[in-house]
């Protein structure tokens, strides 16, 4: 007897062994049928990032059958993303990721439909993120993930017994590189740990006090940072662009003026090589290392869309430094996570702290940047060119205790660029 296999002709068969067949990985309620498949094909994905990771993942994603696939990113190209994010062309430098990406998948995956988006994530409203099944991101920014946290964390609706309605919910599977080590990480919005709950996670960018920077300059890294995240946002320079640390144009903006402010508290040091390296902080970028993590990722896409087993619970770490080490860890939801479980976040203070103090280490917590204190009767802390008044107002209430502008019991309102939302601190004197 000859035994024939009737998906050996099948374009899908690799895929369809998984799905049409049984197996010990399945979750209980998987039925083994060709109707796992159509799912499949039909799920509609969003993937944030064309660099890196984002081209492997559009490649993996179209070569497991999955025919709907929107892809949003607001970078061009550069011509040192080609040794690495092979979807991309010498002809295609300066031309939308996004949309060169989209298009290579397009002519090469036939059936496979990739809508391109040439701008920011901020740029999209909820209904946009409302149509996706699910999203994947290949992101090299945390304050873009936190952002993209938050949005699906506000799109998850409530019964009306306060749970989440699980049909309002949409998973979330985040890839991250760093070298030679990886992360790929399945989310369920306000089911399980956040980008916020774990942010200790990610290791703190270099961020320099904003006390320091604004007030107390000491190196020629302050007055360049400075400019980096106070100056160019208030002034809006070359028609409100995002700043470019690739954009040589930029670059010598962000040069002339922390030439000044150096000048100004006689500061020596500032150039154009250590202006683009604070403006750039470069992270290496290995291809194997993206490569890795984007499979992962692409496979967890694969279990939710299928059922044909378990997804990852819920962290998974990866690296090859000494051979190649994966690792899945279970990480907890921060029960006063802001932005998964909302809320007033109760934080204890010494009343005798400053100002500084309670800034620097919220800084520090939240990874802020440019960060906003007021109360309800006032603001506490807001550095803003445009408001000269408030910036001397801050930089006296600095030095104040918090027993003289705050009460126990007291909420503060903590707002910044890096925050999907705000956070609501209740004091509470120690």
């Amino acid at each position: 007897m000859i035994s024939v296999d009737p998906l050996a002709t099948e374009r899908w068969r690799s895929i369809r062994r998984l799905t049409d067949r049984d197996s010990a990985y399945k979750v209980p309620w998987f039925i083994p049928g060709p109707e796992n498949f159509e799912t499949l094909q039909n799920t509609k994905i969003l993937v944030i990032g064309a660099g890196g990771l984002g081209c492997e993942l559009l490649k993996n994603l179209a070569l497991s059958g999955f025919r709907t696939i929107e892809v949003i990113d607001m970078d061009t190209i550069d011509v040192s993303n080609l040794n690495r994010q092979f979807l991309f062309r010498e002809s295609d430098v300066g031309k939308s990721k996004a949309e060169v990406a989209a298009a290579f998948v397009e002519q090469r995956v036939v059936g496979c439909q990739v809508t391109a988006h040439n701008c920011r994530i901020e740029e999209k409203g909820p209904d946009f993120y409302r149509k996706f099944a699910m999203i994947i991101c290949g992101l090299d920014s945390i304050p873009a993930r936190r952002w993209i946290n938050g949005m699906l964390c506000d799109l998850v609706m409530e019964n009306a017994d306060g749970t989440p309605d699980l049909t309002t919910l949409i998973p979330m599977i985040d890839g991250g590189t760093e070298g030679f080590k990886g992360n790929a990480r399945v989310i369920y919005p306000k089911l399980s740990a956040c980008i916020d709950c774990t942010i200790d996670l990610y290791p703190p960018q270099v961020n320099f006090p904003l006390c320091t920077i604004a007030h107390t300059p000491r190196l020629p890294e302050h007055c360049i940072e400075y400019i980096k995240v106070v100056v160019w946002p208030e002034e809006k320079p070359f028609d409100g662009e995002s700043l470019d640390a690739d954009n040589p144009e930029h670059v010598e903006w962000v040069l002339q003026r922390a030439l000044l402010r150096a000048e100004k508290y006689n500061i020596r040091g500032v150039d154009r090589r250590l202006t683009s390296g604070v403006l750039k902080r470069i992270i290496p970028a290995v291809a194997s290392t993206n490569a890795v993590i984007a499979a992962s990722c692409a496979l967890e896409a694969l279990k939710l869309a299928t059922n044909i087993a378990k997804p990852i619970d819920n962290y998974l770490n990866f690296t090859q430094i000494h051979g190649a080490y994966t690792s899945v860890v279970s990480m907890n939801k921060d029960e006063n996570c802001h932005v998964c479980n909302g809320g007033r976040l109760p934080i204890e203070v010494n009343p005798s702290y400053t100002l500084e103090s309670l800034i620097n280490r919220l800084v520090e917590r939240y990874q802020l940047k440019n960060p906003t204190l007021e109360t309800a009767a006032r603001k506490l802390y807001c550095i803003s060119l445009l408001l000269p008044q408030l910036e001397e107002e801050s930089k006296a209430n600095l030095l104040l205790s918090l027993k003289d502008i705050v009460t126990d019991g007291d909420e503060i309102l903590v707002s910044d660029e890096v925050l999907s939302r705000a956070i609501t601190l209740r004091i509470k004197f120690v």
